[in-house]
């Protein structure tokens, strides 16, 4: 096998007396690009019982009419009922990131120590990129079941919601607040389980809208809550206490506001019933795969899991604002 040189072309860009001036560059990268969003690291994050992860919900304590009665004390004649239960499954998906490093540049970035950190911002680079389609897809994943999967994404956890048909809906006419509360005291009341709301969570569009309404209609400022890590957020009262109002970039809207044609989404949610299932472990995993025939190292980054909401049609409810 008979070796090659390859040509590089330096340049410079001036050339004059006692002057060549040449590319330099600060040597951080200027980097805000959005990552993580909030939803994921507040859900409850549990190990898969395999592949699907399955439990069980108790929909009722026993048939109310079998088993709960009054009698006649002197004839006391008991009608035996029994708890109900069903089977539920989540089914795991897998989400993937490579990133392959050149021997050759990997060598000509170290011998130039200009980006010396490169190698390892671009690894966590992936990783979050990984993370970051992982969130979005928690809400937005685009299967449609659980039980038979339609689509190598999350069922999310918006679609699922809505297939549980809690789903109310805000008139331009209609104050946002009021009906938000209603459909939260409504909720509570609920007289077949104990539901207890957590958290709201919307576009950060919408919650400057709420912000202005409270300000306007009721000229109330509303509170602030620490919610993790001193990341701090506006709160609503509540028949289930004082609800924190999270914005979250990943949960899309449509249409422009102001126009009456937007519909802007919020969603109520118990965060202790929305529970995402990891097999090996919660976090992405990387593998380092070697160096193939071009002297590539090439770095595999592997997430497997998914997202279940249990209580999808009574401890959540989207609640659609037009506007």
């Amino acid at each position: 096998m008979q070796g090659q040189f390859v040509d590089l072309y330096a340049s410079a860009d001036y050339l004059g007396p006692g002057a060549i001036e040449i590319d330099r560059y600060q040597t951080e990268i200027f980097d805000i690009v959005r990552r993580r969003g909030t939803f994921g690291q507040r859900i409850k994050q549990v190990p898969a019982t395999g592949h699907p992860s399955r439990f069980f919900e108790e929909t009722a304590i026993n048939s109310p009419t079998a088993t709960q009665a009054f009698v006649d004390p002197r004839n006391i004649a008991p009608t035996v009922g029994s708890p109900t239960r069903v089977e539920l499954a989540v089914p795991l998906k897998a989400l993937v990131s490579q990133i392959n490093y050149n021997l050759f540049d990997l060598e000509v970035t170290a011998q130039q120590s200009q980006f010396a950190y490169l190698q390892a911002k671009d690894l966590a680079d992936s990783v979050d990129g990984l993370l970051r389609t992982h969130d979005v897809a928690l809400w937005n994943g685009t299967d449609t079941s659980l039980s038979t999967p339609t689509t190598l994404q999350y069922f999310g956890v918006i679609g699922q919601i809505v297939a549980g048909g809690n789903v109310t809906t805000v008139t331009t006419s209609e104050l946002i607040v009021d009906t938000i509360k209603s459909t939260i005291a409504q909720m509570v009341s609920n007289s077949s389980y104990a539901v207890r709301p957590t958290a709201i969570y919307s576009n950060p569009v919408l919650l400057d809208l709420i912000d202005r309404e409270m300000k306007t209609d009721y000229n109330v400022v509303l509170n602030t809550v620490e919610i993790t890590g001193g990341f701090r957020v506006k709160a609503l009262s509540t028949q289930a206490g004082d609800l924190p109002l999270i914005p979250d970039w990943t949960i899309p809207y449509t249409g422009t506001p102001g126009t009456g044609t937007a519909v802007l989404p919020a969603y109520i949610v118990t965060e202790d019933l929305i529970e995402y299932h990891w097999l090996s472990d919660p976090n992405p995993r990387v593998f380092k795969l070697g160096l193939p025939n071009a002297l590539t190292q090439q770095m595999v980054v592997v997430k497997f899991g998914a997202p279940v909401v249990k209580g999808a049609n009574f401890a959540h409810y989207q609640v659609n604002i037009q506007r």
